[in-house]
């Protein structure tokens, strides 16, 4: 009987609920202890931001805030887990094309990268890129160092991101004609002389 009340109640259901997003991963970026002034002194409180991704494409942020640290940070957690975006990756290493991305004062140059270049960024960029999964890309932030509007200039950056599929359904063609090089005239040294 207690069994069946305890399975009605809920109980199993947050279970189910852990056991299935084990794929994700997560980054503490930051954590800031932030303060009220009440009558009788001052109320801490704390607030994290954390980046989350499955390193395969997907990536999310989200910010919480409570009176504990593992509390705010459970629930910066989960809103990341609800706002992820899915980024096309080129050979599941690097970036297909250079973008910049932008948020306030905030603004993130990204390039793609030969294999072997690893990670070069800064901090919350760095975080970022690993819970998505990239493993070449070379990245600068200019402007703000705020890590909230570094994360999101960096986010807006990827969802411009297109791969040749997209692009060649949007155009109606195929993904090799997209990828075909144009072929440049070769002028000879002859006729530049004459």
């Amino acid at each position: 009987m207690a069994e069946r009340e305890n399975r009605g109640r809920g109980g199993d259901r947050r279970q189910e609920s852990r056991e299935e997003t084990p794929e994700f991963a997560d980054r503490l970026v930051a954590i800031n202890r932030v303060s009220k002034t009440v009558k009788g002194g001052k109320r801490f409180g704390f607030a994290a931001l954390v980046v989350v991704g499955d390193q395969r494409g997907r990536v999310g942020f989200g910010k919480g805030k409570a009176k504990e640290v593992p509390e705010a940070i459970r629930k910066a957690t989960e809103q990341a887990k609800r706002q992820m975006i899915r980024v096309p990756l080129k050979d599941s290493r690097t970036l297909h094309h250079d973008m910049e991305g932008r948020h306030g004062a905030g603004k993130v140059v990204m390039r793609t990268a030969v294999a072997g270049t690893g990670i070069i960024a800064g901090g919350p960029m760095r975080a970022v890129f690993e819970m998505l999964g990239i493993q070449d890309v070379v990245a600068k932030s200019i402007g703000s160092q705020n890590p909230y509007n570094m994360i999101r200039a960096t986010i807006d950056g990827l969802k411009a991101e297109t791969s040749p599929r997209q692009v060649a359904a949007r155009r109606g063609k195929k993904v090799a004609e997209i990828l075909k090089r144009p072929e440049t005239e070769t002028v000879s040294v002859e006729a530049v002389e004459a």
